[in-house]
């Protein structure tokens, strides 16, 4: 579809000049920009291969010198990134198949609001309730009484297990699955897993009478918030008796674990593998980085920074930035660290010292 500069600037909240008139199709980076494409020259850097391309119109910085970089017109964005966003989201065309397909079953008791489409050999339990305008893709199963709120997007092969509630405006990625049993077992003796814990590894590890794990059901469900996404291949346990919750505007990235019974707040991130372990909490607005992770039953308060492969094996107060294994302090990290570089150092000095003080007449 076409759109204006005129059109594209209104819509990023951007100021444009030259020919507004001008229509582009699509966005592309500078060196590969076609004639009806948008170059995306967010700062010098990029404007430099320009004249690779063959863009008439370009997303630039502001005070940028649109005339010598030889385009026809250009929009000025304040905020490169936020931009990018507004734009992407103006320009994404992700057709939907309209309605019901052939081989998608609904089952009896199941509602599905005005303007829904469900996808090739989808699966609607009975029971379960499909806010208006929402899109299912193909694949994809919903159970029995599972409840998804208007103008959410499930791409193919998602999977919605029992007591699952999710709000409006949510998107997820092929492959959530969304209320699967929490890893939750339990012995008849204590565990070492246990002994463990209670000795931090003092008392010695032994071989179990009777090893079997048995297994606890979760029976709470999963509740997520409204404006939540969530990436390909992510899970979110159900809780045991209470259900697991993600809050509004949570942004999940994919391949990550989240845990039965975890509380994460609202306008979270988590990035790619990142993991948070049974009962615990995340306050909101905290981000945890690529690989980082949470142990069971830590809270982690709001506003906090979890930088990636970090891994939280304790509570942490608001506004904390925490790094390493075990995450402490980024300061103290880096001080840690720091200290860890120069210990090589140290240590010859220190045995220079010796050596001369062992051999008085021997020079270096």
């Amino acid at each position: 579809m076409a759109h204006t500069i005129k059109e594209i600037a209104a819509a990023l909240g951007a100021e444009a000049v030259g020919d507004v008139s001008l229509t582009v199709t699509g966005a592309s980076e500078p060196a590969t920009a076609t004639a009806d494409q948008l170059a995306l020259a967010l700062s010098p850097a990029y404007a430099d291969r320009l004249p690779e391309g063959a863009a008439r119109a370009a997303v630039l910085w502001p005070g940028a010198d649109w005339q010598a970089l030889g385009v026809k017109a250009a929009i000025f964005a304040p905020r490169g990134r936020l931009a990018m966003a507004r734009l992407t989201q103006m320009l994404d065309d992700d057709p939907a198949e309209a309605g019901i397909h052939p081989t998608a079953l609904i089952s009896e008791g199941a509602t599905l609001g005005p303007g829904v489409s469900v996808g090739p050999f989808s699966i609607v339990g009975a029971g379960a309730q499909i806010g208006a305008g929402s899109r299912i893709g193909a694949h994809v199963t919903i159970a029995g009484g599972a409840a998804l709120g208007a103008n959410a997007r499930l791409h193919d092969g998602v999977r919605l297990c029992r007591n699952v509630t999710i709000g409006a405006n949510v998107i997820l990625h092929p492959n959530v699955v969304i209320g699967a049993d929490g890893f939750s077992f339990v012995t008849a003796e204590p565990s070492n897993v246990e002994r463990v814990k209670e000795t931090l590894g003092a008392a010695p590890l032994t071989a179990p009478d009777d090893p079997t794990h048995h297994r606890i059901h979760s029976l709470g469900g999963v509740v997520i918030g409204d404006d939540v996404e969530i990436g390909a291949n992510s899970t979110v346990d159900a809780g045991t008796i209470r259900p697991t919750r993600v809050g509004h505007g949570t942004k999940i990235d994919n391949l990550v674990q989240v845990g039965h019974n975890v509380v994460l707040g609202d306008y979270c991130l988590l990035a790619a593998q990142s993991a948070v372990a049974g009962s615990s909490v995340i306050g909101d607005r905290t981000v945890l980085g690529g690989k980082s992770g949470v142990a069971d039953n830590v809270t982690v308060g709001t506003d906090c920074v979890i930088t990636g492969a970090s891994i939280v094996l304790s509570n942490v107060p608001d506004g904390r930035v925490m790094m390493g294994f075990p995450a402490v302090k980024m300061q103290s990290h880096l001080d840690s660290y720091k200290a860890l570089r120069r210990l090589p150092r140290i240590l010859r000095d220190l045995a220079k010292r010796q050596n001369s003080v062992s051999n008085p007449g021997q020079s270096d």
